[in-house]
């Protein structure tokens, strides 16, 4: 077995004493290790400031600063770090005072024995969840306009120069900067940072982005490598780039300039080298016509482009790709167990519009997942009910002769009886017709009709069409 010194490499120990003299005899416990010892009380975690954190770290704790909410406050600011708490009374499992996740207590005349155990548990759970990053899944891309995105991305993967990903939420455009980057022969075996440049802390850019150096600032207990700096070597994925104010643009065009940065606190540059893929949901040559981005980043980051369809430019054979892809994640070996996909849940997720994309119709997989593993069945009723919910419409009353049976498609559940006076024949009649002569295929008719899919779907629903159905004369 190893000794618990093994485990204590490079770890910050942050120590709330209150009234309690711990911190000292902790000191001297830990003296002989690679272990920082900080006094904690006044200030905030440096998980709270810095957004990462390079190091292990646990959180030692007397009870004596706690009083009225004080637990609560506690634990918004350590953030998930593990907490042993130093306790003067026994040590019972009050959940009143040690809530399950604080099972870590020492009695207040604590050995260093103890201590060390203690923490050396800790840090190896700490370290068994860090599991090294998985190359993404394989993209799905039946459709012509996936298989034209890939093969650009195949074309510029290993060059050096910037990539500017564009596409609406939720199409995937970090799968496809994460492509990119394991493409590299180079910056591929590196790390690959991601930054979202929306959520970036008003005050906290500089430090997130630069580093910073040990007491360069109230609470910088040690020193802080940026973002720039961690990828180094390999691939800086700045997301949402759009939402970047002016002011923090032109401090990122400067690094891209340079290739230098120079933490808070330190005079001597530091020399970065990373390949740079940013990705907008936003139109930044718009952006820059009015002002709100700056034109000199704009084509810095925008040497090779790349759109990343919607689902509704993929078409159906991606969508119900991608969507049984999905189900399987969910089921695992469950799926064999239900069967094979029924094909009137394929059409219904052919058929139905998901204005958020690919993280929309992960939603729709899940909930199915979950009816279906429920249930142990494809249960049509409640799994249509849930379709109804992804597309914003009311969900289909619940009967035996309302669903989708396996030969009509998502249109089918509207009941026979709805009023017919109100429909135009003719405008029927042209609908089915186009999709007779586009093989019922609902991309290739709603281009053919020049309209968009969700129109289409929309008219199958109100005229009633289902697959296969032949017009009705018109009316004289």
């Amino acid at each position: 077995m190893s000794s618990p010194a093994a485990n204590f490499d490079e770890l910050d120990l942050f120590v709330w004493e209150g009234k309690a003299d711990i911190l000292d005899r902790i000191a001297r416990c830990m003296a002989s290790f690679d272990v920082e010892v900080i006094r904690a009380d006044g200030m905030p975690p440096p998980h709270q400031e810095q957004g990462v954190a390079l190091r292990p770290s646990v959180a030692i704790i007397s009870v004596t600063v706690i009083d009225g909410g004080g637990l609560a406050h506690a634990t918004e600011l350590l953030q998930g770090m593990p907490v042993i708490w130093v306790a003067a009374g026994s040590r019972e499992r009050d959940s009143r005072t040690y809530p399950p996740e604080y099972l870590h207590v020492l009695p207040y005349d604590f050995t260093c024995a103890e201590l060390r155990t203690m923490v050396a548990k800790l840090v190896r759970q700490l370290r068994a969840r860090e599991v090294a990053p998985q190359p993404p899944d394989v993209l799905v891309a039946h459709s012509d306009a996936m298989k034209a995105l890939l093969a650009e991305v195949n074309a510029f993967s290993d060059c050096d120069h910037s990539v500017l990903v564009r596409g609406e939420t939720g199409v995937g455009k970090e799968r496809i900067a994460q492509q990119l980057h394991l493409g590299h022969q180079r910056y591929g075996k590196g790390a690959f940072v991601a930054v979202n440049c929306g959520a970036i802390p008003d005050g906290l850019f500089e430090s997130l982005f630069f580093g910073h150096t040990k007491g360069s600032f109230t609470g910088a207990v040690h020193a802080h490598r940026g973002y720039f700096e961690q990828a180094t070597g390999g691939t800086l994925f700045l997301d949402e780039i759009g939402d970047l104010p002016r002011y923090q643009q032109v401090k990122l065009l400067r690094v891209l300039e340079d290739n230098a940065v120079t933490r808070l606190g330190a005079t001597a540059p530091v020399r970065v080298d990373f390949r740079l893929v940013a990705a907008t949901n936003r139109n930044l040559r718009e952006m820059v016509a009015s002002g709100e981005f700056r034109a000199d980043l704009f084509y810095r980051l925008a040497v090779i482009e790349l759109h990343v369809p919607s689902l509704e430019e993929r078409g159906e054979i991606d969508k119900i790709a991608i969507f049984k892809a999905l189900l399987t994640n969910v089921l695992g070996d469950e799926l064999e167990a239900l069967g094979e996909t029924p094909h009137w849940l394929s059409d219904a997720v052919a058929e139905t519009y998901f204005p958020g994309n690919v993280r929309q119709l992960r939603n729709l997989a899940e909930r199915v997942g979950v009816i279906a593993r429920q249930l142990h069945s494809w249960d049509q009723n409640l799994i249509q009910r849930a379709i109804a919910l992804t597309r914003g419409t009311p969900a289909p009353a619940a009967s035996a002769g309302n669903g989708m049976n396996g030969s009509g498609g998502g249109v089918g559940s509207i009941d026979g009886s709805a009023d017919r006076k109100g429909w135009n024949s003719s405008e029927r009649n042209r609908i089915i017709a186009a999709l007779e002569i586009n093989d019922w295929k609902r991309q290739d008719t709603a281009q053919h009709l020049g309209i968009s899919r969700k129109v289409l779907w929309e008219k199958m629903r109100k005229y009633q069409i289902l697959d296969g159905e032949p017009g009705i004369p018109e009316e004289q």
